[in-house]
C-alpha cells in the first residue's frame, strides 16, 4: 500500500483527536493496535471490543470515526456486524481487517460492496503482527487518512448547513470552504488517437473499478486495459475473478511473456510489479518481484513508465482514488511521451492522494467524478477528442 505519511498536525487543525474503535476477538491483537493507536498524537481508542455485537451496542456511546474491524469473531463477526453499525452511524469509517486466505479476501472484497471503507491484511500469525513495522504503518496511515477525510466531510456539512451573519462576520470565509486549494491547471487534450487504457488505484479502488468496468465495453473493443490496484496476493486473484463476472470479458492476473491484445483486462498480481516491452515487435507483460516502489508493490508508477516508453502519445492513463503519490512520476513520464492522464476528483474519491498529486503538478486532461470517468473513455478511445 502506497502511504506518504501524514503530519499528525493535520488532524489537530479540523478539531478532536481521530477516535478509533478496535473491534477484534484476539486479546493480542486488540492490545497491539490500541498502544499503537494511542502512540499516536492525533488519534485515541475509544473502545477496544471483543466481538461485532459488542461493537453495535456501544457505537452510539463511544462515537468512533474508525472502526477496525475483524473479521472472524464469535457471536457476531464482521460482515454480519458491518451493516448494522453504519445502520446507527452513516459516516462511520470501516476498515476490515482479515488474514490473507482465499475466504476473507472473498469476505473483505464483499465489505467494500456493504460499505466498509478499507480492508487491511493482517499476518498469519500474531507475532508477525507484532514485529511488522510495515503493518503497523499500513494500518496507522489508513486509520489517520480515513479518518481525516471523515471529519474533514463532517465539518463541511456542518459549516454548509449554519448561514453566515454578514453583519457579524463581514470577513468570514465561507463556510463550506475546509481548506484552500491550488487551481487545477488541465492540459489540452492530445490529438493522437489513444491505443491503450493504463488504470492506477489504491484506496476506495475496487469500489471505482466496480462502476468503470461495466461501462468501458467500447473502449475493450478497441484497446487492452491495464490496472495496478494496490493489493496483496489472493485479494489480486479474487478481484480479477469479481471483475470479469461483472464486466463480461476476460479478466486475468496478468502472466510473466503473456501478450497484450485487445479485449482483456490485465491485473497486475499481488506482491509483483506490472510493466510492458516489447519482443519480436509485439507488446508484452513483464512481472518482475524487485523492490517496493513508493511503498508499493504493486506499484502505478513502473507500469505507467514503461507504457509510455512502448506506446508514447497512444497511452492514455487513469489515476483513481488512493492515498499517498503512486503515479505521478509514471504520468510525468506518459505526458512528456506526449499520452494523456485523466484523474477522479475529490468528491467521488475515498483519498484523493495520487489523484490529487497528478492533477495538481498539471499532467490532466481531465479531472472528473467517478461517474463521468467512463463515459469521457468512451468518447476519447471512438476518436472523439473533447
Amino acid at each position: 500500500m502506497n502511504l506518504a505519511i501524514t503530519p499528525p498536525s493535520s488532524a489537530a487543525a479540523i478539531g478532536r483527536r481521530i477516535r478509533v474503535m478496535i473491534v477484534d476477538d484476539a486479546v493480542v491483537v486488540r492490545g497491539l493496535f490500541s498502544r499503537w493507536v494511542e502512540a499516536e498524537p492525533d488519534l485515541e481508542v475509544v473502545a477496544s471490543l471483543r466481538t461485532g455485537r459488542e461493537a453495535v451496542s456501544q457505537i452510539e456511546r463511544a462515537d468512533p470515526d474508525v472502526v477496525v474491524l475483524d473479521v472472524d469473531m464469535p457471536e457476531l463477526d464482521g460482515i454480519a456486524a458491518l451493516p448494522l453499525l453504519l445502520e446507527k452511524k452513516r459516516d462511520l469509517v470501516v476498515i476490515m481487517a482479515s488474514t490473507l486466505t482465499r475466504r476473507n479476501a472473498e469476505i473483505s472484497l464483499r465489505a467494500l460492496s456493504l460499505g466498509a471503507t478499507d480492508y487491511i491484511p493482517k499476518p498469519t500469525a500474531n507475532h508477525e503482527v507484532a514485529t511488522s513495522a510495515s503493518f503497523r504503518r499500513d494500518l496507522i496511515e489508513k486509520i489517520r487518512q480515513l479518518g481525516l477525510r471523515c471529519k474533514r466531510l463532517r465539518l463541511a456539512h456542518a459549516r454548509a448547513a449554519t448561514p453566515l451573519d454578514a453583519k457579524a462576520a463581514p470577513q468570514a470565509k465561507p463556510r463550506t470552504a475546509v481548506h484552500d486549494t491550488a487551481p487545477i491547471v488541465l492540459r489540452p487534450m492530445p490529438v493522437t488517437p489513444s491505443r491503450v487504457l493504463l488504470i492506477g488505484a489504491s484506496t476506495g479502488g475496487p469500489q471505482a473499478l466496480n462502476s468503470i468496468v461495466t461501462q468501458i465495453g467500447a473502449v475493450l473493443e478497441r484497446a487492452p486495459v491495464l490496472i495496478t490496484q494496490h493489493m496483496p496476493p489472493t485479494f489480486t486473484l479474487i478481484l480479477a475473478e469479481h471483475l470479469a463476472r461483472i464486466a463480461k470479458c476476460p479478466v486475468r492476473e496478468a502472466g510473466h511473456g503473456e501478450e497484450i491484445n485487445a479485449g482483456t483486462i490485465y491485473l497486475a498480481p499481488g506482491e509483483k510489479h506490472m510493466t510492458v516491452t516489447r519482443h519480436d515487435g509485439i507488446a508484452v507483460i513483464v512481472i518482475d518481484d524487485g523492490p517496493l516502489v513508493n511503498f508499493c508493490k504493486p506499484a502505478v508508477d513502473p507500469m505507467f513508465a514503461s507504457a509510455a516508453a512502448v506506446w508514447g502519445p497512444k497511452v492514455f492513463a487513469l489515476v483513481l482514488t488512493g492515498m499517498g503519490s503512486d503515479g505521478l512520476r509514471g504520468a510525468q513520464a506518459i505526458t512528456a511521451a506526449g499520452g494523456n492522464v485523466m484523474a477522479q476528483d475529490e468528491a467521488s474519491s475515498v483519498v484523493w492522494g495520487m489523484p490529487g498529486q497528478v492533477a495538481h503538478a498539471g499532467l490532466c486532461s481531465a479531472v472528473l467524478p467517478l461517474n463521468d470517468i467512463a463515459p469521457r473513455l468512451t468518447r476519447v478511445f471512438a476518436g472523439d477528442r473533447p
